[in-house]
């Protein structure tokens, strides 16, 4: 992967490529080189470790109404004490997930984050990718010891 400047909004033909600007956030964040990437047309999917969780990048194109979508599974379904954990869950979407939040897909309890394309900065991608990937990290085990299936 190639390291490019993400702290500024692209503004000229020569600023990196949403492509270029997510490969390098994930190389700065990937444990033991373990990015993968899936190009399936007309996007692309990228996976990661990062600390004790999987975080999966989908850019669905380049147009300004495709969508970036970041997730991370932090625990897996069915769960002892269900309505309390979904009550923690609400209580801490409001408090503590910024940008992300905690839902349920595909029996799994993510992490996830998603935008459109349209003004987003390589910033705004960067924060949303750490994001998602450090409060999946933080939150993962606590919520397996609480409520995951013995």
């Amino acid at each position: 992967m190639t390291s490019y400047n993400i702290d500024s909004a692209p503004t000229t033909e020569s600023t990196p490529s949403y492509v270029e600007i997510i490969e390098t956030v994930i190389s700065s964040l990937q444990e033991d080189r373990s990015a993968m990437v899936s190009h399936v047309e007309p996007g692309y999917v990228w996976k990661f470790k990062y600390g004790s969780v999987e975080v999966f990048v989908q850019l669905a194109g380049t147009q300004e109404e495709d969508e970036l979508m970041i997730w991370a599974a932090v625990l897996k379904l069915p769960v002892k004490n269900e309505a309390q954990l979904l009550r923690k869950l609400m209580e801490m979407n409001w408090s503590s997930t910024f940008e992300a939040r905690f839902a349920i897909s595909e029996d799994q309890v993510v992490v996830c984050a998603q935008r459109t394309l349209a003004e987003l900065s390589p910033t705004e991608v960067s924060r949303n990718i750490t994001i998602v990937a450090t409060i999946a990290d933080e939150n993962d085990e606590a919520l397996q010891a609480e409520f995951g299936q013995s």
